[in-house]
């Protein structure tokens, strides 16, 4: 048989391979690069896969320990720990409550507008679902609102930090799309192609996840105003609106400006993201201490947290660089080429195969694992036959945050899950977020029809 056929034949039962390992319940670092390399030695015992090539691990390893662009991650996951700890989304929770609270779906607006401002503000989403499901979540129940659209809202709105910058996603996201696209910009003789960077991709972002906060909120009002019920106003005594002012400034002002001094110092070219990550930490410090939560357990916890939640990330990212090495050697990038490039409908054919795929694989795989499995194996071939690379990310992030949402595996899900009350079914649920799906699933539609919606931004800005 030819030799080539079969290291594609290895490269396809590779990959199907450490999907059914990683849902056995394995390790996913460890099934990666464990699959990977039992793959690796069947391929050369069958002559058609050199094991040298693992020698290329060791620099690719050290190139990502020394890269000051992934830098930011742990500084960005630091600083969602911290105003996490420092109760700044209860603040703001309970006080946008109160703003909206006059209004119909009031409490369910606030909840939205939160969820963005932490978004904005952190980036993590798994913290924001908890924070948000353990807050809001008895106070929308107290005041009368329909469970599923009580959960539902607050689902959509805690995975908002997957696509709102600073999304700890797009930072990895935008470091593999630089790489990915020079390389094929110099294979097809451009030595000069324009950079693509994890600013650019936050500035492309920006327009898609305002986006979905709009549909959100017009959902919520729309449902308020069909069903009064489902979502009834929560008046507040006329005693507490006098100094109620003096609350949304105290609560709204700090993130506000660290929002600012983040994202603004990032997408006016002030600041790199690391550079704007590590101001974004001593912020989180400093509002923690300007809230009397910053002593040295608390620093502590938020230090052990932050560690863990890079370790994790990052180990993924090395076993993913086993498992690409072994993949691409064995033929999987050229099987991928020829499978995407016959595709129906050229291009758009490709593109939707590819967002279908990584859709599917959020139902079992973390949005980390996928992205670094399927980013290098589908990005050079779309990025070769024309799509814009910025506008690949940010799609791939609405996809991916669409998967989190859906209905029966979709992670929020269970992070609301496990801290929703008993009276609170896994069936309210479910039926909570699919509008919210549907508005997303819409969102990604807009998306695919009008390109301009994320690459004017960074044109704006960058060119």
């Amino acid at each position: 048989m030819d030799p080539v056929l079969i290291g594609e034949i290895l490269a396809a039962l590779m990959f199907v391979g450490v999907i059914g390992v990683l849902m056995l319940g394995f390790p996913v670092a460890f099934s990666l690069a464990g699959t990977a390399i039992i793959f690796g030695l069947v391929g050369w015992w069958l002559g058609v896969y050199d094991p040298s090539n693992y020698g290329s691990l060791a620099g690719r390893y050290i190139g990502l320990m020394t890269n000051e662009v992934l830098v930011a991650v742990p500084l960005f996951v630091f600083m969602g720990v911290m105003l996490e700890r420092s109760g700044i989304a209860e603040q703001l929770l309970l006080t946008m409550g109160k703003l909206f609270g006059n209004l119909r779906g009031g409490l369910a607006l606030s909840v939205i507008v939160v969820g963005a401002l932490l978004a904005a503000s952190t980036g993590v989403v798994g913290a924001t679902v908890v924070t948000m499901g353990l807050i809001s979540l008895p106070a929308m129940m107290r005041a009368g609102y329909d469970p599923k659209l009580a959960t539902g809202v607050i689902c959509a709105s805690g995975t908002l930090g997957q696509i709102i910058p600073p999304s700890t996603v797009l930072i990895f996201m935008g470091d593999m799309l630089s790489g990915i696209n020079a390389q094929v910009q110099m294979e097809k003789g451009n030595f000069a192609p324009e950079p693509v960077s994890v600013g650019s991709l936050f500035a492309g972002a920006l327009i898609p996840g305002l986006l979905l906060v709009v549909l959100y909120a017009i959902y919520v009002i729309i449902k308020a105003w069909l069903d009064p019920k489902s979502a009834p106003a929560t008046p507040v005594p006329e005693e507490e609106r006098k100094t109620l002012w003096r609350e949304v400034i105290v609560a709204l002002v700090p993130p506000l400006l660290l929002i600012v001094a983040v994202l603004g110092s990032i997408l006016g070219g002030i600041a790199t993201p690391t550079e704007a990550a590590s101001v974004g930490s001593v912020g989180a410090l400093i509002l923690a201490l300007m809230r009397g939560k910053l002593n040295f357990t608390i620093l502590k916890q938020v230090v052990i947290s932050a560690a863990t939640i890079t370790s994790m990330v990052f180990i993924i990212l090395f076993g993913a660089a086993v498992f690409s090495v072994v993949f691409r050697m064995m033929g999987g990038d050229a099987l991928v080429h020829e499978f995407l490039s016959s595709m129906p409908g050229g291009t758009v054919g490709a593109i939707v195969i590819v967002m279908l795929v990584m859709f599917l694989l959020g139902f079992i795989l973390d949005t980390f694992e996928i992205i670094f499995i399927v980013i290098p194996i589908t990005a050079p071939v779309l990025l070769a036959l024309g799509v814009d690379p910025i506008w690949l990310g940010v799609m791939v992030g609405v996809s991916l945050q669409t998967s989190f949402l859906t209905p029966p595996f979709g992670f929020a899900l269970f992070y609301l899950r496990g801290v929703a009350p008993s009276s609170i079914t896994t069936g309210m649920i479910y039926k909570g977020v699919i509008p919210f799906v549907l508005l997303q699933i819409s969102a990604l539609v807009t998306l695919f029809m009008f390109p301009d919606l994320i690459t004017w931004l960074p044109r704006m800005l960058y060119n």
